[in-house]
């Protein structure tokens, strides 16, 4: 075991990198989220999704995929336009809230037309849109788990192929308890805001990772204050 451990440091020492100049800046996900054994889809290993639907912000991450979840009805032109722009896989948010029915089910199979990786089901989802769900598309169907309430047994039975725990403060401990309950599950998590929470909820057992990235806004904030401190320099000299 430690021979294998010794030969992972050194072949990742001896990786070359290249970053260039002007995507020296890209947002990149933090390192704990390596500690994350995946998820392989469709040959690809997935470790970290960034929740985000910006596409500059997508277009200049280091992630694995995006989660493209968004807190208004899912419209198949949205779904398009992450996909088309993305340079990695998009899970795209189909509903499963507000939401509900046989639209999720349209939306679902639009999603899988357009190159979609994944589907997202929001928590209030009923089993039996899962199942209509998945005899209709042959991605993934993600089911969001949200507290210790939700029976899992059942979104596993009815199709769901990727639990999806957001459980706030909460994540770390409710993944483990569905890891010691189901050892062999898919789970991806949210990392939440810190170092710290993000190795407790590798350490819990997640197999990949969701990550909130900065807005642009904030991005832009620190940019600006760059500028005006080059600003200012250049008016000292």
């Amino acid at each position: 075991m430690e021979k294998e451990l010794n030969l992972e440091r050194e072949i990742e020492r001896s990786i070359p990198e290249y970053s260039g100049v002007l995507r020296s800046h890209m947002l990149e996900i933090p390192s704990q989220i390596e500690g994350c054994g995946g998820i392989r889809i469709f040959g690809r290993l997935i470790k970290s999704l960034v929740f985000s639907t910006d596409i500059a912000i997508i277009r200049n991450t280091n992630a694995d995929a995006v989660i493209a979840v968004y807190p208004f009805t899912p419209q198949p032109i949205i779904s398009h336009a992450l996909i088309t722009a993305s340079d990695i896989p998009v899970f795209c948010g189909v509903g499963g809230g507000t939401t509900t029915g046989n639209r999720v089910v349209h939306l679902a199979s639009s999603a899988e037309f357009q190159g979609g990786f994944g589907v997202v089901l929001n928590a209030p989802t009923h089993n039996d849109t899962i199942r209509k769900v998945r005899e209709v598309i042959d991605i993934p169907i993600v089911i969001t788990v949200v507290s210790e309430f939700d029976n899992v047994a059942d979104r596993i039975e009815a199709g769901a192929a990727i639990l999806n725990v957001s459980a706030a403060a909460k994540t770390p401990w409710l993944v483990e308890r569905i890891r010691k309950e189901f050892p062999q599950a898919a789970i991806i998590a949210t990392g939440g805001p810190t170092e710290q929470s993000i190795t407790d909820t590798v350490g819990a057992g997640a197999n990949a990772i969701t990550w909130t990235p900065p807005t642009t806004g904030e991005i832009f904030s620190r940019m600006m204050t760059r500028y005006r401190a080059l600003s200012k320099e250049k008016r000292d000299v």
